[in-house]
């Protein structure tokens, strides 16, 4: 598995979304401090302080890239992702 920053890079260039694995999106949204509850293929994550919902789903063993690009909304919007979060 690639370390954390070097999925944080990836989702925030935007250049690769059809390219990120599902379970880097996913352990990278954990580390980020997000609870997750599963219902089926969906993954729902939260997290204080942060007004959205992220539902994710793979896509054989990659991520969907609208939702890359929803997680890259988020982290930028709320400034998720600095060193120390990683």
């Amino acid at each position: 598995m690639p370390r954390p920053e070097r999925v944080l890079d990836q989702v925030l260039r935007g250049a690769s979304d059809s390219n990120i694995r599902f379970s880097d999106l996913r352990a990278l949204l954990l580390r980020l401090g997000f609870s997750e509850r599963v219902k089926g293929s969906h993954h729902i994550l939260w997290k204080d302080g942060v007004d959205e919902i992220l539902n994710i789903q793979p896509k054989g063993s990659k991520a969907k890239p609208y939702q890359v690009k929803q997680v890259r909304h988020v982290i930028l919007k709320y400034g998720l992702g600095g060193r120390s979060d990683v």
